[in-house]
């Protein structure tokens, strides 16, 4: 029921426009201050491999991820130096424009769960509860947004796509 409601409703969807609107904010700007002011991942990559998270035990809960940024992030923190900032401002605006919201949710998501796993919480948790429920919320996250004409013109062209290829078939 919450979820017909969350999906469905006109005025969950205005809701669901403050909701990604200050989510959007906050990650338009965390990007953006780091694509103008010389954002380098490096000494953060660092700290993460050097204290990672640790359970009551004292072994390294996310080892695996540990490893990761140790054998793959740090070495090539050059690209991570490019696409953090551009994604967080794509996310960001994504959200604020309404347009791919659930995608942009998504990947912000994605990055908050990334951040959590190398020892930074801020407000990565709150965030990714509201990246939750708007990717739940799908379509009707982005009702008041662009996502009003480009969904329906991504699934009027992926269908003719779709038509083309069973017809050759």
């Amino acid at each position: 029921m919450f979820n017909k409601f969350l999906r469905e409703n006109k005025v969950a969807a205005a809701l669901l426009t403050v909701v990604r609107l200050y989510l959007g904010y906050s990650w338009l700007t965390a990007g953006f201050h780091k694509l103008t002011g010389g954002f380098d991942a490096a000494g953060f990559l660092k700290g993460a491999i050097a204290n990672p998270v640790k359970g009551p035990d004292g072994s390294a809960v996310y080892a695996g991820y540990v490893s990761f940024l140790q054998h793959f992030a740090l070495p090539n923190v050059d690209l991570f130096n490019t696409i953090i900032p551009l994604g967080e401002f794509l996310v960001g605006l994504g959200l604020i424009l309404g347009c791919l919201t659930a995608a942009a949710a998504f990947f912000g998501v994605v990055m908050n769960l990334s951040f959590i796993m190398a020892g930074t919480v801020s407000h990565s948790p709150t965030d990714i509860i509201m990246g939750a429920i708007i990717i739940a919320a799908g379509y009707n996250a982005g009702r008041y947004g662009l996502d009003r004409w480009v969904i329906p013109f991504i699934r009027r062209t992926t269908a003719k796509g779709n038509k083309a290829v069973n017809h050759t078939a």
